[in-house]
């Protein structure tokens, strides 16, 4: 027989005819039980965890709370979980419209659900998930936006740009970011927002380097990096844990976590078109400076160490887990470089190397730092994403250069498989479950 519950639908079995079969199974507390590993997967995956992960959260919280089992289908938005106790068992769905990012919360839940005891009541595991939801932003609106401005601004540098280029970029992606963020806030639909905030950047940044650049008598080739202006909205996350999810084999997530990306740099990249289109500018890539090798170099180090840096801030990192993933970054993005320039060697093969150094460091390193490890290898990566050339993509498919937008396309695409490969295997090295398919009962 099957009673409806408020959030899903309790199945149950006679075990004998005759007996008080439902009645006497006490279905109240499993619905408790199910409800808070609901609630658990809701935080980890409203907060940017990949599908393997929210699993594994649900299934540590239902172990701890007395479930048999916790079976978990887990998308980019939704979260279907059922709950076994016994001879019964639960069915729950729900809905977690917020695509967003908080590593502060990664860390908090990891902390929590990876030390529950091995007998924890619903209320205590309640009160402390009320805690980690409740708990404000590490960052002002202010800082958050600086630190997207500043990320920019090394990416800028790392593109090529000049002093002119990475200052416009820092003040255009700060007010960028901080006008994402204060209309996500208040639930606008995030692809009309990403289109806006995406605008209002190339405007500020175009309007500072015409006036600065017109004033000081600068030559009008820096509006080519305005590019670096909207590269705050490329959606590292996602891209990352989406590919990780396929890796394992979780094609419904990862599916709709790539969907959603494409989804999100489509937005920003025709904004940038818009923009570009009725000024009459082209993103061509600036032609890099002419600096002595050992300057070039590190400046570079210090621009890779940055740009991570206020990536990781962005996503409310806490500072000790920034500093780890800007560590890390640093290294990798400048072997990277090397492998590219000094080596000749392809730039997805260098990518690969880079993230597979990323991935290894960050187990190294998270550890001790009681931290996700997803929380320092993604900011670690991200400044690796190829924004530029999806972005060039989209502007020549736009402008009906349909050869040229493909090759772009490849790219950036290789340089995204190769970054996804190179984690995948990483984790393949250092974790058992990554290494062997678990084998259940047919």
């Amino acid at each position: 027989m099957a009673a409806p519950g408020d959030h899903g639908h309790v199945t149950t079995e006679d075990p004998q005819p005759g007996t008080a079969g439902e009645a006497g199974l006490e279905p109240v507390e499993l619905i408790r039980q199910s409800g808070t590993v609901q609630r658990a997967g809701r935080l980890a995956l409203a907060s940017g965890h990949g599908s393997y992960r929210v699993k594994s959260h649900m299934e540590r919280v239902g172990r701890s709370l007395g479930l048999d089992d916790v079976k978990a289908h887990v998308a980019l938005t939704e979260i279907t979980t059922t709950s076994v106790r016994q001879q019964i068992f639960r069915t729950e769905v729900s809905e977690v419209r917020t695509v967003g990012i908080n590593a502060d919360r990664l860390a908090e839940l990891e902390n929590y659900i990876g030390d529950l005891s091995v007998r924890e009541s619903v209320d205590r595991v309640e009160r402390e998930l009320d805690r980690i939801a409740t708990k404000p932003p590490l960052y002002p609106p202010w800082a958050n936006a600086l630190s997207a401005g500043a990320a920019c601004a090394a990416f800028a540098f790392l593109n090529n740009g000049g002093p002119l280029e990475c200052a416009a970029v820092l003040v255009a992606a700060s007010v960028g970011q901080y006008l994402r963020r204060s209309l996500i806030h208040r639930g606008i639909n995030q692809f009309g927002v990403t289109m806006l905030a995406a605008a209002v950047a190339c405007l500020a940044y175009l309007g500072l380097v015409f006036v600065v650049g017109s004033a000081a008598g600068l030559p009008g080739q820096h509006v080519a990096g305005y590019v670096s202006a909207v590269l705050f909205l490329v959606p590292g996350f996602p891209l990352v844990t989406g590919a990780l999810d396929l890796a394992r084999l979780d094609f419904s997530a990862g599916i709709s976590r790539l969907t959603y990306a494409v989804m999100v740099l489509c937005s920003a990249a025709l904004s940038l078109w818009a923009v570009s289109a009725i000024v009459g500018l082209e993103p061509n890539p600036p032609v890099a400076a002419a600096l002595d090798p050992v300057l070039r170099w590190s400046l570079l180090t210090i621009a890779s160490f940055v740009g991570v840096l206020g990536f990781a801030l962005m996503f409310n990192s806490p500072w000790r887990m920034a500093l780890g993933a800007a560590g890390v970054g640093m290294v990798a993005n400048v072997m990277r470089l090397a492998l590219v320039f000094e080596w000749d060697l392809a730039p997805q093969a260098a990518a690969a190397a880079a993230a597979l150094l990323v991935g290894l460091l960050a187990r190294w390193i998270a550890t001790p730092l009681r931290v996700p490890r997803l929380t320092v290898s993604v900011p670690a990566v991200v400044i690796m994403v190829p924004g530029v050339a999806a972005y060039r993509a989209v502007f020549e498919f736009n402008g009906g250069d349909s050869v040229a937008a493909l090759g772009f396309t490849v790219d950036a695409g290789l340089v995204v498989a190769a970054l996804a490969i190179g984690l995948a295997a990483s984790r393949m090295l250092t974790d058992r479950e990554w290494t062997f398919e678990q084998r259940r009962g047919l």
